[in-house]
């Protein structure tokens, strides 16, 4: 049987942050752009905490990240499109990441979920 992954749309209290989460697998499901985003943080941040997360063995990387197929614009030609398969990963990383960030964007999302 196949499984079906869902988009859910968080958007912040205060509207300044709205960010697409796949949820697949009984759980959400975010690039290391969209953490960054949800947490006002840049993405080289966000890989740094990640980096760390994996490497000091606070979580298993084989377990919380998955790749799935993502579609984009193609560059500069118009109604174009391309296909490649990007890192997702699942909440127990964003919680993570958002314990180490400790922004208040990342209380607002474990407050939502």
């Amino acid at each position: 049987m196949e499984q079906e992954n869902e988009i859910i749309i968080y958007q912040s209290q205060d509207g300044t942050i709205k960010v697409d989460v796949l949820f697949s697998e009984e759980t959400v499901w975010l690039t290391q752009t969209q953490i960054g985003s949800l947490f006002g943080k840049a993405k080289s941040t966000i890989s740094e905490h990640i980096k760390n997360i994996f490497e000091e063995g606070e979580l298993n990387e084989t377990m919380v990240v998955r790749k799935f197929r993502t579609t984009t614009q193609h560059g500069a030609i118009e109604d174009k499109t391309q296909s490649h398969e990007v890192n997702y990963y699942n909440l127990d990383v964003i919680i993570s990441v958002g314990y180490r960030v400790k922004s208040v964007q990342g209380t607002q999302f474990r407050i939502w979920l």
